[in-house]
This record gives C-alpha cells, structure tokens and sequence, in this order.
C-alpha cells in the first residue's frame, strides 16, 4: 500500500530533478557553463560557495573518522568541530537567506517553466534547517563526551542530502542565469 503523505520530490526521497525541471539544464549542460559567455562572476561566486559547503563537511567526515580511528586527541578535534562546523551552519544559513529572499523571487520570473523547481528548491531549505540543527545538536552532543560514531552517522546522512540539493539548485539555477544573463 502507498503511503499517502509520501512525496517523491521531498528532498530525502528525490534521486535527482523530475524531467519537467530539467529543460534548462538539457539545453545548457553543465559541461559548457564555464565557456558560456554568461558566465559571470555571480555564478563563479555561487559555486565557489557551493564548494566551500562540501568542502567543509568533507573535513568534519575526515575529522570524525580520525578521532573514531585516534587518529587525532579528542583535545585537537573539538576547537576544528567547533570552528568548521559553526562555519558550515553559519553560511549555510546565510546563503539560504539570501537565496530565499533576494535570488529566488527574482529568478523565478526569468523563466515560468521553473515556478515548481523553485519551489523545491524553498521546500529543501525548510527541510535544510531540520537538517541543520540535527547536525548542531549532533556536534554539540559530541562536545559534551557524546560518541563520534553517532555524530558520523548524522554527517553522512546530511552530506548525502545537502549533495542533493546543491546539484539540485545548481541544474535550476545556473541555466536560468546562463539563459537571460542574470547579474543578480
């Protein structure tokens, strides 16, 4: 029997974008958005801070797995959960912001094909501060003598899922910019 409150596009459950959201993205693929003339210092700004999101949980998966492996005192990891995780939230937080409020409603009408895909895109930062402050309460349950492997499993949860909707985010937004030469 199918659950009825099941939605297939809710972040935890999509596997990527449906087709209906990918017409911009198959007419401009990711391997031309360098070269396009388009390309502008926002997009190169946005990815870079895309990037920055998945390096920084790539360093608290390493961190967490060093300290599970003692690879590293407990003393040496928790100034770095302190500092790169705050640094995750914090931004993370401020870019959704921002997107939410500036970028978004101003997108959104570049392009009505992609109403539903920014639509998504604000569901996913809702869901995005549960997420959020799952991984804070992780952290800081970690702080407090809590075990790593528990914090581990919350990362690569959320890893997984903030994975999907940056590349989500990213295949929306960045043909919109690339088609109508969006300066933000």
């Amino acid at each position: 029997m199918t659950d009825p409150d099941f939605n297939p596009l809710a972040l935890a459950n999509r596997d990527g974008l449906p087709e209906t959201l990918r017409v911009l993205v198959e007419e401009f693929p990711k391997t031309g958005w360098q070269t396009h003339p388009n390309f502008g210092q926002m997009i190169e700004f946005w990815l870079q801070r895309h990037a920055m999101f998945r390096r920084l949980l790539d360093v608290l998966e390493s961190d967490v797995q060093a300290v599970m492996d003692k690879q590293i005192a407990f003393e040496a990891y928790a100034p770095r959960l302190s500092r790169f995780g705050g640094m995750l939230l914090n931004n993370l937080h401020e870019h959704h912001h921002i997107e939410d409020s500036h970028y978004f409603p101003r997108l959104v009408k570049l392009d009505a094909r992609l109403e539903q895909g920014f639509t998504l895109l604000d569901s996913d930062h809702h869901a995005m501060d549960g997420l959020l402050q799952n991984m804070a309460n992780g952290a800081n349950a970690v702080l407090q003598g809590g075990e790593p492997g528990d914090f581990s499993e919350i990362l690569a949860g959320f890893n997984r899922l903030l994975n999907r909707h940056l590349t989500d985010e990213e295949e929306i937004i960045v043909p919109v910019i690339l088609k109508t030469g969006f300066d933000g």
